[in-house]
């Protein structure tokens, strides 16, 4: 308790210190901060006030809670000697935006503008500055004008050719409508729309441009009539330039790709869509543009167009040649208190044309090393694996696919794993397609994942705990798992390193056994009962983990952003099996994870640790995760981060019925099941690669008495955990 009560002290303490600070001390004198701009509608309750902010010339800094950034604050901590404490604190802080008065005119013309682009003629718009202190808030107060419904549509179409007709016939879709406000935007995004569809039909050198709009609002008071008018010459041009419009049809299709690239052009052909003779569509053209780039194999893909006549078009495909192989190295390590040190390398080889038909290789070696220096225990892992994935769906040609192609995987891996405890050994298949659609949202679907898990060299003391333990009993055995699994995974960012804010969310499923359930009549049974598969019991489980994740990014150069993530998993173990393999257990702590604790040292809940393991292996059927991480630049590549994790694992059954371990997840006792951590984190970014270094220091442990973990234990045994990484942990 008095650890408990210190800590909340001491936080208190940094806040209202933080909070002290002033967020205007580094201002001039007749310089002042914008605090805050509000935008006033006087005649519109239902207008959407908001919408106009991001035609403001300046905006107020970015607040989190209760209109707080404290990062305002830590940059006031400034000593004005421009020395290196300066400039530490200029990077980690945020510079109060200065009050600039020319910009609220800005503003108010932006705003007037935008206005009258949507419809709203003669709106009027005022400002109000209220200063308070070195505080500036300016209010926009508007008085929306007239609007103009529309009573009638005029279209006037050219004669000649199948253009009025499939312009008609596309008018089923249009946008505008009778009875609509009249704008500018309602008739920007109609031009839009419209010639992207009749592009799609044919009409390749048909634009928005095309497009005259007249609009009298004199015949008829407070209405518009409006009358559209499309002409065989754009915006740009003089009515001479007229010519008829008219659909084209692709001729000749080349495709040209470097000598050096050894590849059947049979593959190419294939996957291109645009086919001699057939109408134009840019629908055609987008198709083919996404299944050569999907292959990765080409820096570029480059479709140009070229009219040859009235109607006809020829095609060229340039294709610019990228790395096809290399290898990718990633490394863990991470350190704690207690002198347990662990490494987790891994090497990779890639090849992405390995058969000259766009076909992908993997190879893949890791290892996971844990040891104490002078103490000859230790757990080493060694695992090789090799995937080959095919740029079709095996079984399907391609003309049954109008957009993008799945890929087809086969995987297979083994796995050596060599404890005090134990030795085991994993093999592994599967056979799956995978794709994704917009680049948006991506997915892995396996109808097939098979293991095989064989264990031995069993020690003696560990054989007579799983003896006396029917859960350790019933996840250590050797078995044998046939099911299906998949991952789906969207995100509104998909480039490597976003620039700008985005969210991702990830499903995992793994489901195993009720296939081979079907004929476990006729099986061979073990002494429990359970049925048997080359004279190993077949799992039986369901397995979900799910993950939400949102970073927003902002300052110079994305150079500030605060990263989110929660996690959630459980295991069910039924039918054939009493509990969940223990490969398909969850846990956590680790360079990614809790990073106050190693890997498997956190849980599951509040009890101790299982001193059936020399080195800690703690596992659970369930869990749950917080993270959040606040980034920001130092100098030049370098990088540093504020972090808090907080979550644990748990199992869904009671180890033993007459003991109550703390193991089981309960609502009751959540709150002290959680463990909790904060640290501090430098990382060096050099584009293509991100070396990173953090420090967790545990706050609250639930498997000490004294839960709570003051600043005095931090660097203590037990206190810390020191992890090496690349890339960020989410």
């Amino acid at each position: 308790m008095k650890h408990r009560i210190r800590i909340i002290i001491i936080s208190l303490a940094a806040i209202l210190a933080t909070i002290a600070c002033s967020t205007t001390r580094v201002l001039d004198d007749g310089q002042y901060m914008l605090a805050d701009n509000r935008i006033t509608v006087n005649n519109d309750k239902e207008f959407n006030a908001e919408a106009l902010e991001e035609y403001l010339r300046q905006q107020p800094n970015y607040y989190f809670l209760f209109r707080w950034n404290p990062f305002i604050n830590v940059y006031n901590w400034q000593n004005g000697k421009d020395g290196a404490w300066d400039k530490f604190v200029k990077k980690i802080g945020v510079e109060p935006v200065v009050y600039d008065s020319e910009k609220v005119e800005e503003s108010i013309e932006n705003i007037s503008n935008r206005l009258e682009y949507l419809g709203y003629y003669g709106s009027s718009v005022e400002s109000k500055v209220n200063v308070k202190k070195k505080n500036v808030s300016v209010s926009y107060n508007i008085t929306l004008g007239k609007r103009f419904p529309i009573k009638d549509i005029e279209i006037m179409l050219p004669s000649e050719g199948t253009f009025a007709d499939d312009f008609l016939a596309d008018t089923s879709a249009m946008t505008v409508k009778v009875g609509d406000f009249l704008s500018e935007d309602i008739l920007e995004n109609e031009t839009v729309r419209a010639s992207a569809s009749l592009r799609n039909m044919g009409y390749y050198e048909f634009s928005k441009n095309n497009f005259f709009f007249e609009a009298d609002t004199l015949s008829c008071p407070d209405s518009a009539i409006l009358k559209m008018t499309i002409n065989g010459y754009t915006r740009n041009e003089t009515p001479d330039r007229a010519r008829a419009i008219s659909r084209f049809t692709f001729n000749e299709v080349n495709i040209s790709y470097p000598q050096t690239l050894k590849i059947r052009e049979k593959i190419l052909k294939e996957l291109t869509t645009i086919r001699p003779g057939e109408t134009y569509s840019t629908d055609v053209v987008n198709n083919t543009y996404t299944r050569l780039s999907s292959l990765r194999m080409f820096s570029s893909v480059n479709i140009g167009m070229t009219p040859v006549d009235s109607n006809k078009i020829d095609c060229r495909i340039n294709l610019s040649q990228s790395k096809l192989q290399g290898f990718k190295v990633n490394l863990e390590a991470s350190s704690n208190s207690t002198g347990l040190f662990g490494v987790s390398p891994q090497l990779s080889y890639y090849h992405k044309n390995i058969f000259h038909g766009g076909e992908w290789l993997n190879l893949g070696f890791m290892g996971n090393f844990q040891f104490k220096f002078n103490d000859a225990v230790r757990s080493n892992e060694f695992g090789v694996s090799a995937g080959l994935s095919f740029p079709r769906f095996l079984g399907l040609p391609y003309r049954h696919f109008k957009g993008a192609i799945p890929r087809t995987d086969i995987n297979i891996s083994y796995n050596y794993q060599n404890r005090p405890e134990y030795t085991r050994n994993i093999i592994s298949t599967s056979y799956g397609y995978n794709g994704n659609v917009n680049n948006r949202f991506f997915y892995q679907a396996y109808p097939i994942q098979m293991n095989i898990v064989k264990l031995f060299d069993l020690d003696e003391g560990f054989y007579k705990e799983l003896a006396n333990d029917p859960f350790l009993k019933n996840a250590y055995q050797n078995h044998f798992d046939l099911g299906s699994g998949g991952t789906i995974y969207y995100t509104t960012d998909p480039e490597t390193i976003p620039k700008s804010s985005y969210f991702y969310t990830r499903l995992q499923l793994d489901i195993a056994g009720n296939l081979l359930s079907a004929f476990k009549g006729i099986m061979k049974k073990d002494a429990n009962g359970a049925g048997m598969i080359w004279n190993t019991p077949f799992s039986q489980f369901v397995r979900a983990e799910a993950t939400i994740g949102k970073t927003w990014i902002w300052g110079r150069n994305s150079g500030q952003s605060i990263a989110t993530r929660f996690v959630a998993g459980a295991g069910h173990a039924y039918g054939n099996s009493n509990a969940l393999p223990f490969e398909k257990h969850f846990y956590a702590g680790g360079a990614n994870s809790l990073r106050g604790w190693q890997a498997r040292t956190v849980g599951p809940g509040t009890s101790p640790r299982d001193t059936s393991f020399v080195i800690p292996n703690q596992t659970g059927d369930m869990r749950l995760e917080a993270n959040v991480e606040y980034r920001f630049d130092i100098v030049w590549k370098m990088e540093g981060a504020v972090f808090a994790d907080a979550g644990n694992v748990w199992t869904l059954k009671q180890k033993d019925v007459a003991v109550e371990d703390g193991s089981m997840f309960r609502w009751n006792t959540l709150g002290e099941s959680i463990a909790a951590n904060w640290g501090l984190g430098l990382r060096l970014n050099l584009d293509f690669l991100l070396l990173r270094i953090d420090a967790g220091f545990k706050v609250h442990d639930p498997a000490r008495t004294n839960k709570w973990v003051g600043p005095d234990q931090w660097f203590r045994r037990n206190g810390y955990a020191i992890h090496f990484g690349v890339g960020y942990p989410f």
